[in-house]
């Protein structure tokens, strides 16, 4: 990608950032710091915290979700497509706290994936697809995070690549009409296992409809996670945080093999400012608490 390219959708992301979340909802990250961290220190406004909707483990309607997370010091939440609570009902959590909802993640991507060789399959997940961006759209929110396809049996690395590039490119009008960003997350599906070649689909895709969903954890079990930062650098709009370790698995942030400051060094250097969404074992007020004084540990050291 050309250094004109890169300018370009940075300048493109922020000014979306900025009209997505709408005035009374004031969701991007430049608008605010983490309300339970000092901000003494100007670098203090650079991240965003939030949960996913499922790691929320409390009874009660919606509204006890945000306030809950309102209480230990998030900034918003992250939701999910199809089977999310009514539209009606989050909206109304969401102004009554203060909490936006900055995206929703694609519940149905492992199951009805683009990369499906059958194209009746790959129809379903792109409506799955273009339903979430709709979803996402009536809720206030900016992005709809994707798997793209897993490689395996039924599809190469070569034939995930092209059929998914295929019908990620149909949803992107779809994109311009709601102002919702398509962001593909590096799992463990076989597919770009390397920041280079993560990178180089992004930028065969070519839209600035379209960027990345970091996760930290995920990738360290190919490498150093601040080499994936640097390699993707603006392409990241939004990053998942979790740790790994080769003896442990996935684990509690900072207990793994990522390297922290290594990563916060990287972040400060590629001037991510942004969503930071934990996908970790979630729970109660306690166990919730202690997730957000992680990340703080981990992102702001």
């Amino acid at each position: 990608m050309s250094s004109m390219m890169s300018l370009s959708r940075r300048r493109f992301g922020a000014s979306l950032a900025a009209s997505a979340a709408g005035a009374a909802l004031a969701s991007m990250a430049h608008a605010s710091k983490p309300s339970s961290v000092s901000t003494d220190n100007d670098n203090l406004c650079r991240f965003r915290f939030a949960v996913k909707w499922g790691m929320i483990e409390i009874d009660g309607p919606p509204l006890n979700r945000f306030r809950l997370c309102r209480e230990l010091g998030y900034d918003g939440m992250e939701l999910i497509s199809p089977g999310q609570p009514s539209t009606n009902e989050l909206l109304s959590a969401s102004t009554e706290t203060g909490l936006p909802v900055h995206g929703l993640v694609n519940e149905r991507h492992w199951q009805l994936r683009l990369s499906s060789p059958e194209v009746a399959v790959r129809d379903q997940g792109r409506a799955i697809l273009e339903q979430a961006i709709r979803d996402c759209a009536a809720l206030r929110g900016h992005t709809v995070l994707l798997v793209p396809g897993v490689v395996g049996p039924e599809a190469t690395h070569d034939q995930v690549w092209s059929r998914s590039l295929a019908e990620i490119r149909k949803v992107l009008p779809l994109c311009s009409t709601h102002g919702v960003r398509v962001l593909i997350e590096n799992v463990w599906n076989g597919f770009c296992e390397t920041p280079e070649t993560y990178r180089d689909y992004l930028d065969a895709i070519g839209s600035p409809w379209v960027g990345a969903y970091l996760d930290l954890g995920n990738c360290r079990k190919f490498g150093p996670t601040e080499d994936w930062v640097r390699t993707l650098g603006p392409r990241i709009v939004k990053l998942d945080v979790k740790d790994w370790g080769a003896a442990k698995g996935f684990c509690k942030i900072g207990e793994g093999d990522v390297d922290w400051p290594a990563v916060r060094t990287a972040l400060a250097e590629i001037g991510y400012s942004g969503w930071c969404t934990a996908e970790v074992t979630g729970g109660g007020r306690d166990r919730l608490a202690d997730i957000h004084q992680r990340m703080t540990n981990a992102l702001y050291g």
